[in-house]
């Protein structure tokens, strides 16, 4: 399904959505508008883009892609005229060409639409009749929101440059022109052409000894939606774990990365066991420089992963469990639209706990879990109400500033919990294993999701069911009263330390924080009062060096609490973390806490200004939209 022809994977997404919509009740009947993605310009019900071949060179110098995208197009029955609309974002068109075979190319007219500050532009193509291909050459910008160029100096061996890209959600279009929607899913080929001695690497078939002559060539026969399409290059090498999964890195990153992940053969086996055959070949792991956005991010065959992550003892690795299940819950059945990104990440977060408890046991996922709730409900405490809700709205918003909020990853996660502990998993499981097969290598949206749970898990027992109030779940704000605890009796123990210590009860000498896991820590910290002040700061510091941290988790609590009392000796740290370390997760909340004060926004300004250069564009962007804002209390 989906490997054999991309006609096939086609026809396959149309029958699904027919059979979807004859389903439905009439009271939740979903119009044509459930599956419209409202941050492409792309027309894919009228002639839909399903294979994309690539020929770039990646020219350092300049920081831009330039070369050609190879674009086979399928047409809607009965229509045989009109356009091919495009996304694109700060694309230098040069000029375009169709064919009706492939070989034989002939100009046709190309004009660029108006620039929307979101979406970046519509690139309308006006296709002969007889067209099935069309060849578009162009070059990326310097300042590409998908692409991040680093100099020598901002790597780990200071010799050699590093290029790679981040796609999700809506930046594919800043460095290919093609229907930029999770709805649309295509395959791909690519030749790269890259400076010698550089290594390239995509989210396709990788060939770890091919030479490094400057010439790559790749190949993805399983149709991804486009915001999986990912290039690297630089001095990268290869470490194989096991005959299915290996570590791609940097020469100084890759042995340490090699053995932080050792597991990741159990992790990958513990998935197939759960949820169904993995279904991409290999699974590698690519570990990025330090500038890298996100902890991790699910490209097909490929996940691109932070390096903040090595924390020397595995206590970290949940987010590689993370974006393995995302070869389930994302990559093979994807969110339709942005406003369904909770199938995507809610969905993932749920079974990535489930895979930690296989391989680690369940202390250590009860744990996680506790500690992704506590964030949720941290969170709610800020967001206006129509932010909370699973299926969010955002139109006219920009779903990589507006969409990645805790709301879909643990909302999400409390979801998928709750059916597993209402129905229990001898039912639950199955449910899922039989959700990714029946939409395997399809997209699908919210209401696609609630009528197959109606139809295979609570038709099965509906007085069940009937305790579960989906639209609260799936379209209200706020987390339902039914919410699972998530109780984890570790956790517990550490709050009580925590208030213990903080009304005087105990002195600092007697907390076990020298055996405590990182999760154990990370809670300790997140207790404590916000004004725990200078004076209990300190006696913290002398005596488990918090400042001196690794933990790159540990050191970004403790910079929080450090920013919130001015304890100044962490603010050597505070400048050297800000300025080496790009992950949003962990510069977004300091550089928000340090503009809740006159002089802290004057100092935010100040590491922003040199930290600037070395953050990923996406990174930029957040940054300066908390600095340019309101202090946030």
């Amino acid at each position: 399904m989906g490997f054999r022809s991309r006609i096939c994977a086609a026809a396959l997404v149309a029958a699904l959505t027919l059979s979807c919509a004859k389903t439905r009740t009439a009271a939740n009947a979903a119009t044509s508008d459930d599956r419209k993605d409202l941050h492409s310009f792309g027309n894919p019900d009228q002639v839909r883009v399903t294979h994309v071949d690539l020929d770039l060179d990646v020219r350092f110098e300049q920081r831009v892609l330039n070369g050609s995208a190879l674009l086979t197009v399928e047409r809607a029955p009965g229509f045989l005229q009109g356009p091919l609309i495009l996304d694109t974002r700060a694309l230098n068109i040069a000029r375009c060409e169709c064919s009706a075979d492939s070989t034989s190319f002939a100009p046709c007219h190309a004009e660029m639409g108006k620039q929307d500050p979101i979406l970046g532009s519509p690139l309308r193509v006006d296709l002969p009749e007889n067209a099935r291909f069309v060849r578009v050459w162009y070059s990326t910008s310097p300042e590409a929101s998908g692409l991040q160029w680093l100099t020598p100096a901002q790597t780990s061996s200071k010799k050699y440059p590093f290029l790679f890209s981040q796609s999700q959600a809506i930046n594919a279009r800043s460095w290919v022109p093609l229907q930029d929607s999770p709805g649309v899913r295509v395959t791909y080929g690519a030749k790269i052409r890259t400076p010698k001695d550089l290594f390239a690497v995509m989210s396709a078939e990788n060939d770890p000894a091919a030479p490094r002559n400057g010439e790559f060539s790749f190949q993805l026969r399983e149709p991804i939606p486009p915001y999986l399409m990912a290039i690297a290059v630089g001095d990268i090498v290869f470490r194989p774990l096991t005959k299915r999964t290996g570590v791609f890195a940097e020469r100084e990153v890759v042995d340490k990365a090699a053995s932080e992940f050792a597991d990741m053969n159990r992790m990958l086996e513990a998935g197939e066991a759960l949820y169904g055959p993995y279904r991409w070949g290999r699974y590698d792991v690519l570990v990025l420089p330090p500038s890298f956005p996100f902890g991790g991010m699910e490209n097909a065959r490929l996940t691109f992963a932070t390096p903040t992550i090595l924390a020397g003892d595995k206590s970290l690795v949940d987010t590689i469990a993370h974006e393995l299940a995302h070869s389930w819950s994302g990559n093979l059945v994807t969110n339709a639209t942005w406003r369904d990104f909770w199938l995507n990440e809610g969905i993932t977060t749920y079974l990535s706990m489930r895979i930690m408890e296989t391989v680690y046991g369940p202390a250590r996922a009860e744990m996680e879990g506790a500690l992704e709730k506590g964030l949720l409900l941290t969170e709610l405490a800020r967001l206006p109400a129509p932010d909370q809700v699973l299926h969010i709205d955002l139109k006219d918003r920009d779903p990589d500033q507006d969409g990645m909020t805790e709301v879909p990853y643990a909302k999400g996660m409390l979801f998928l919990r709750l059916l597993e502990d209402t129905f229990g998993r001898e039912r639950f499981d199955p449910f899922l294993r039989s959700y990714f097969q029946h939409f395997a290598f399809q997209s699908v949206t919210t209401e696609d999701f609630a009528s197959f749970l109606k139809s295979n898990l609570f038709d099965s027992d509906p007085a069940l069911a009937r305790t579960i109030p989906l639209d609260q779940w799936l379209y209200q704000p706020g987390l339902p009263a039914d919410a699972p605890k998530m109780a984890s009796s570790a956790l517990a123990k550490v709050d009580a330390l925590a208030g213990q210590w903080t009304s005087g009860r105990i002195l600092v000498a007697n907390l076990p924080g020298r055996t405590w896991t990182t999760h154990e820590w990370l809670e300790f910290l997140r207790t404590l009062p916000p004004d725990i002040g200078r004076e209990r700061m300190g006696e913290l510091d002398r005596t488990f060096h918090l400042t001196a941290s690794t933990n790159a988790e540990i050191t970004a609590e403790w910079l929080k609490l450090a920013v919130r009392n001015r304890y100044q000796p962490a603010d050597a740290k505070l400048e050297q973390f800000l300025t080496t370390v790009g992950r949003r997760k962990y510069i977004d909340p300091l550089y928000t806490e340090l503009v809740k004060t006159p002089e802290g926004r004057q100092r935010a300004n100040a590491i922003f200004l040199k930290a600037r250069p070395g953050y990923h564009p996406l990174t930029v962007e957040g940054v300066q939209a908390i600095l340019n804002g309101p202090a946030r209390t």
